[in-house]
């Protein structure tokens, strides 16, 4: 069943992420192949969430760009270098391919072998050697055992077309010879006191009693065909192993790479066939560029955010499935129609909270217990004006689920999400920061929440000076750092000075100078960005 990723935005936040495990584990009740991703570090108020409830930490997602690993290649199409080369051209004819990749025992990539490549051995080569094993002949002669001294066989190749004096005159046989021959019993004498390597008796002769007796005290093979002189001569060649038609071929494509990089890659090489390793060189299968019809875009549910720029890298090249959130309509658009649960509540995993309720699905302690802490953390301990019915009414279904004194935990949960020691002024404004797109205006506002405002404060020539960086490097129209204070319940903001005048409008503020305390204000999402919008554009 085809995998799918579902995520929350870029700095991710205690809602975001835990709505994105939530979410992921009703997928999965529900039959859906699917797993939770981060695109980006977890915050420390995360981290302790996670820890509490003995939930793992979701992987990193780079991006959502289409990958090797993700298409649908041949997976497990290769074969191993002891194989014969009738064998190879088998396997080829029964999975429709014109080229196989060659692995070793490890199943590590060797080299890419073609029927051309295997059409140019059998019909213009002049090579008379047999590097193969014993079983291997046997296979491709159809042959029946008699004598077995060794199963690596090497030597060359000699039909004893020839009568038995002109034979023995003009051919001087060794222990590397391997000998074709019928019913010529004088021949067949002097190839076993000659210790040759192998004696192939075709024409569904035998050997006598005594011959066979010589043969296996003289340490010389011995194999027995139906198929005559000429039929045997032709195709023994093909017995061979494979590893023999290696080349050293110089393209090979990692399972990491995108779709975008292997287009490129074969614009210049020009061919169908391309083997698919990993890191180690372990060959995964092969991809032929002329199926690439058949490969879907990776397929994601987006959870606490519907804006393109909040979003993974490569999202337009990824299938939206369905989107959860609570925030404003974005830009994120779809070619089909999909399901987008968008509710005015305080958190996402409100909204998952009813979705395990239609849908029937039990709710486990830990799942309960990662609900509510995204609700009280995006809610402030369902103290936020975004804070409504339905988030109380689902926190109070979850408590009794988890067991928990949410005021008690609350605290410990801020506590541990505020602490700013260590981390840098550019960690703290990168911590929960968005850019926000409306019309011709772009703008970030970042926040962090604490219980000790002038923690920040004291440094606030620091931040201000980061945040012009930032300007410059961005080029966003105005950027907004919040810092709200969780005792106080409100927040002060920071901002550059081109924006100045817009942030006295929004906030009906009769005088700022690069920094203010607004009280009552401590939700983004609903008391900064909507009049930040409104004011800006103006």
């Amino acid at each position: 069943m085809e995998k799918v990723l579902v995520f929350g935005h870029i700095n991710p936040d205690t809602d975001s992420v835990t709505a994105s495990i939530t979410l992921a584990n009703l997928k999965r009740k529900m039959g859906l192949n699917a797993e939770e991703r981060v695109l980006g570090d977890i915050n420390k108020e995360t981290k302790f969430v996670l820890d509490y409830f003995n939930v793992k930490e979701p992987r990193y997602l780079n991006d959502t760009k289409l990958r090797l690993k993700d298409m649908d290649y041949r997976k497990n199409c290769f074969i191993n270098e002891y194989s014969s080369i009738m064998e190879t051209y088998d396997y080829m004819m029964e999975n429709n391919t014109t080229g196989v990749p060659i692995v070793d025992e490890d199943k590590k990539f060797i080299s890419l072998v073609t029927a051309k490549d295997i059409l140019n051995e059998s019909i213009f080569s002049n090579d008379v050697s047999l590097i193969t094993s014993y079983d291997n002949i046997i296979k491709t002669i159809n042959g029946k055992e008699v004598v077995r001294v060794s199963d690596e066989i090497e030597g060359s190749i000699k039909a004893a077309a020839f009568a038995h004096a002109t034979f023995e005159s003009n051919v001087n046989l060794t222990r590397d010879d391997i000998i074709i021959v019928g019913d010529r019993h004088y021949i067949i004498e002097l190839a076993i006191k000659s210790k040759v390597k192998l004696l192939i008796i075709v024409g569904g002769n035998t050997l006598k009693k005594d011959e066979i007796k010589l043969a296996k005290k003289n340490k010389v093979n011995v194999i027995l065909t139906d198929l005559n002189t000429f039929e045997t001569s032709r195709i023994i060649l093909n017995s061979n192993y494979v590893k023999k038609l290696a080349s050293k071929t110089n393209y090979v494509l990692y399972e990491k790479d995108s779709y975008d990089d292997f287009m490129e890659k074969s614009k210049s090489l020009k061919v169908d066939n391309y083997p698919v390793v990993d890191k180690n060189l372990v060959c995964k299968g092969l991809l032929r560029k002329s199926e690439l019809g058949k490969s879907n875009k990776r397929k994601v549910i987006l959870v606490d955010h519907n804006e393109i720029e909040q979003s993974a890298i490569g999202l337009e090249e990824a299938e939206i499935i369905e989107i959860v959130d609570h925030h404003k309509i974005g830009r994120v658009s779809t070619k089909i129609p999909i399901n987008f649960r968008n509710m005015a509540v305080g958190s996402t995993n409100t909204i998952i909270y009813e979705l395990y309720k239609e849908n029937k699905v039990k709710i486990s302690k830990e799942m309960a217990g990662l609900m509510i802490s995204g609700i009280i953390s995006d809610t402030l301990l369902l103290k936020s004006p975004t804070t409504t019915i339905h988030d109380k009414n689902a926190v109070k279904a979850l408590k009794k689920i988890c067991k928990l004194n949410i005021n008690k935990y609350g605290i410990e949960m801020f506590k541990a999400g505020t602490s700013l020691d260590g981390m840098s002024v550019n960690d703290i404004l990168n911590l929960d920061s968005k850019t926000f797109k409306n019309n011709d205006i772009t703008f970030t506002v970042s926040q962090a929440f604490t219980l000790d405002i002038l923690e920040i404060l004291n440094d606030k020539d620091k931040y201000l000076d980061e945040i012009d960086n930032i300007m410059n490097d961005s080029k966003v129209d105005a950027y907004v750092f919040v810092i709200t204070d969780i005792i106080k319940n409100g927040s002060y903001l920071l901002y550059n000075k081109e924006c100045e005048e817009s942030i006295r409008k929004a906030f009906n503020l009769k005088k700022v100078s690069e920094g203010v305390f607004v009280k009552d204000v401590v939700s983004r999402k609903k008391q900064i960005v909507p009049v930040l919008i409104d004011s800006l554009e103006k």
